[in-house]
C-alpha cells in the first residue's frame, strides 16, 4: 500500500514555526526522517496560506526536494499557492485535493492536466459532506465524469471518501468502509486514499494509533490503495507492508462476522479485536474501550 506521510504540516507546533520563518533545517530533517520511515509520498500541508501562500509553497517544495527524492503531495486550499508548488515539482505530484465545491473543481482540474499531476478527488459536494455510502457514490461518479471531460484519466484520480471521527458519528465511519467496497465497480481504474488520522480525531493522543491502525486494516479489506498517515507510527507501517498478516486476518474475519473468544487472544490481538468492535458499531465508543 502507498503511504503518504502527513507530518510536514504548518499546523504542527514543531514544524509550523520553521515553515513560517523559512528555516530549512527542521523541515529537511523531518523530510529525511519520513523518507527513512518508509513513506512513499510526503504531504506538504501549508493550510489556506492566504498571505504569501505562493512563495511559501514554492519554498517548501524546493526545500524538501533538496532533502529527499520522494514524490510530493501538495496540500492547500489556496489555488495560487498550489500552482506555484506544482511548477517546481521534480517528480509527478499529487494534488491534495480537488472537490465538487464551487470553484475548487474549475480551478483544480486544469492544473492536473497542465502539470501532468495526479489528483485526490475529495468527496465533498456543494452541500457539504455526504451522509452515506450512496451519496459518496453519486459524488464520485460526478467527480470522475468531470475529470474525464477535462482529459484526466481514471488512473490519475485518487478517490478520498472522507474518514470522519469515531467520537462523533459511527454511521459515517461505517459508510466510508461500505463505499470503498463499491469503488471498483463505479470508478474502474481509480485509486483510493484516505486521511487516516481523521477517524481518531477527538480521541486521547495515546489511543489514536489503535483506531488509525485498525481502521486502515478494515479499509484494506476492500482494496485501499493509499493512506495519509503518521510516518512515525512504526506498527502502522508494518501492517501496511504486510508484516503482521495474523492481525490482518483476524480483523477481516471479524468484519465477516467471526466473534473470537477474547480470552484466547494475545494482548496485541485483543487491542485490534476490541477496536474492530468499536469501529463497526458493535461497542459504543468511549475513551475506555480497550479496558472493557
Amino acid at each position: 500500500m502507498i503511504l503518504i506521510g502527513e507530518n510536514i504540516n504548518i499546523m504542527s507546533k514543531s514544524i509550523g514555526a520553521a515553515m513560517k520563518e523559512r528555516n530549512a533545517g527542521p523541515v529537511q530533517e523531518l523530510a529525511r526522517a519520513e523518507t527513512t520511515a518508509g513513506m512513499d509520498y510526503l504531504d506538504l500541508n501549508i493550510g489556506p496560506a492566504r498571505r504569501g501562500g505562493d512563495e511559501l509553497m514554492q519554498w517548501v517544495v524546493e526545500t524538501v526536494q533538496e532533502a529527499t527524492d520522494r514524490p510530493l503531495s501538495l496540500d492547500t486550499t489556496n489555488q495560487v499557492a498550489m500552482e506555484a508548488g506544482l511548477k517546481v515539482c521534480k517528480n509527478k505530484p499529487l494534488i491534495n485535493s480537488i472537490s465538487l465545491q464551487p470553484g475548487r473543481l474549475e480551478a483544480g482540474l486544469p492544473m492536473v492536466r497542465e502539470h501532468n499531476a495526479s489528483m485526490i478527488g475529495l468527496l465533498w459536494g456543494a452541500e457539504g459532506m455526504p451522509r452515506d455510502a450512496n451519496e459518496r457514490c453519486a459524488l464520485a461518479v460526478e467527480l470522475v465524469y468531470k475529470a474525464n471531460e477535462a482529459g484526466i484519466s481514471n488512473e490519475d484520480i485518487w478517490i478520498d471518501p472522507i474518514a470522519s471521527p469515531i467520537s462523533v458519528e459511527i454511521n459515517q465511519v461505517k459508510s466510508c468502509v461500505e463505499f470503498l467496497s463499491m469503488i471498483g465497480e463505479i470508478c474502474p481504474g481509480c485509486k483510493s486514499t484516505v486521511g487516516l488520522s481523521n477517524v481518531s480525531n477527538g480521541a486521547p493522543a495515546h489511543l489514536r494509533p489503535y483506531l488509525n491502525r485498525t481502521y486502515m486494516v478494515m479499509l484494506m479489506k476492500h482494496g485501499l490503495y493509499s493512506a495519509i498517515v503518521d510516518a512515525f507510527d512504526q506498527e502502522l507501517v508494518k501492517v501496511a507492508r504486510g508484516e503482521m498478516p495474523g492481525i490482518v486476518d483476524l480483523v477481516w474475519r471479524m468484519m465477516d462476522g467471526y466473534q473470537p473468544d477474547f480470552s484466547s487472544l494475545s494482548p496485541k490481538e485483543l487491542e485490534y479485536a476490541k477496536t474492530v468492535r468499536v469501529l463497526t458499531g458493535q461497542t459504543l465508543y468511549s475513551h475506555f474501550w480497550l479496558q472493557i
